[in-house]
């Protein structure tokens, strides 16, 4: 069996935060790198929920890389500025978000095809900050694989710690098959420690991935460990948690989730619930329909908690 590779948790906007952050570390763990989901600038500003979530004290024991998405270098700048502020010396550059809002203003992988907008964001940070360790989360391309190619001879330039390639195309967000072809042609070229991303869901995915690819240099997974939040300890040791031992997990890591986003939220009731239904739109997504379709339904806490204990008990 080849060495385990490590493990990257991938930042997801509106799941991955300090609280879940935090509470997956202390439970489950078994990472060695949570990703910020991506800091932007917005009308001029950074919005203080970004601000707040790289707070030392809301990531305590939890090893951090801030992300950042910008289409041009003054907001990268001005990014960087907080990244520094709160002590950072590692950040990670955002050319894979899919969406297309935000795509069709050059940033993430809508800036793919833009080569020279790559190379001068790309340039300009690792000249004007070089005491940061940039590395560079990245599709194909928008458009089609070439496009992640033709940045190659740019990419192994530069002096970044890593790349994480996800071998999808901006246009098809999360649908369609990875291409794992595409993947490897880059692979092939890549000088610097190049990190996969997508659609691993199983150790056995984890471990096809690490034999087909075995110079990768880390593995880095989002919604599959979303999913099943001891997916990266089951790799580490080798074999699946028990049922009563990921069970017991689940009702801590639920039960501290709710009480955190209790103490944070202040919308009262009704924004807890709808916070905690987010947690419930990837977790355990083969378990009872019954129990999880009651849990969707639910209109008050006390029958979301309910239907919450019948599923992790069952």
């Amino acid at each position: 069996m080849p060495d385990l590779l490590p493990i990257h948790f991938a930042p997801l906007q509106g799941y991955t935060d300090a609280v879940y952050r935090q509470a997956h570390a202390r439970i489950f763990g078994g990472i060695d790198t949570y990703y910020t989901p991506f800091v932007r600038v917005e009308h001029g500003e950074i919005r203080r929920k970004d601000i707040r979530e790289l707070e030392p004290e809301n990531n305590r024991n939890v090893p951090l890389v801030p992300q950042l998405i910008a289409p041009d270098t003054e907001k990268l700048e001005q990014i960087m500025s907080l990244f520094i502020a709160k002590g950072f010396t590692c950040a990670d550059i955002n050319l894979g978000c899919p969406f297309p809002l935000l795509a069709k203003r050059h940033n993430g992988s809508g800036m793919l095809p833009y080569p020279d907008e790559v190379r001068q964001l790309l340039e300009f940070a690792v000249s004007r900050y070089p005491q940061i360790r940039f590395s560079v989360k990245m599709r194909l391309g928008w458009e089609n694989p070439e496009e992640s190619l033709a940045l190659l001879p740019l990419l192994n330039e530069l002096p970044l710690s890593h790349i994480i390639l996800h071998p999808r195309l901006g246009k098809q967000q999360y649908k369609g098959s990875v291409d794992l072809a595409a993947f490897e042609a880059f692979y092939d070229g890549c000088r610097h420690p190049l990190f996969y991303n997508g659609d691993l869901l199983t150790v056995a995915d984890i471990r096809s991935v690490a034999l087909r690819f075995p110079r990768l240099a880390g593995i880095v997974i989002g919604r599959g460990l979303l999913a099943n939040p001891a997916l990266a300890a089951e790799y580490r040791q080798g074999e699946p948690l028990s049922a009563d031992e990921k069970g017991e997990k689940l009702r801590r890591f639920h039960a501290e989730l709710f009480s955190q986003y209790g103490n944070l939220l202040q919308g009262g009731d009704l924004q807890l619930l709808n916070k905690m239904k987010t947690v419930w739109e990837y977790l355990l997504p083969n378990a009872d329909r019954k129990a999880r379709k009651a849990i969707h339904k639910a209109t008050r806490l006390d029958t979301y908690q309910t239907a919450v204990n019948q599923l992790l008990r069952g």
